[in-house]
């Protein structure tokens, strides 16, 4: 009898997967969720480098550890619900 052992954390659960002059696009779990430079500012202008490292911390939380950019799939989602308290950089 053949038996199964867990599988291992996911390393790839979550990558960004383009950024336009518009803003970028963040794969996750099969779904894909589009982060304006309107309503996500943190990003515009900065290095792809620092984009493309983003950590899922748990299922829909996301982190950018380079830029300090901590958001959950509901603020992507319904930005309009969550008013900025930071200026962008």
């Amino acid at each position: 009898m053949v038996s199964s052992l867990a599988h291992g954390a996911n390393t790839s659960a979550v990558e960004v997967t383009n950024i336009s002059g518009h803003g970028l696009w963040l794969l996750a779990h099969d779904k894909e969720l589009f982060l304006s430079y309107d309503h996500f500012p943190w990003f515009k202008d900065r290095a792809v480098k620092l984009i493309l490292n983003v950590e899922e911390l748990a299922q829909g939380h996301f982190y950018w550890p380079d830029l300090d950019v901590d958001l959950t799939e509901e603020i992507i989602e319904h930005p309009e619900r969550f008013p900025l308290k930071a200026k962008g950089i």
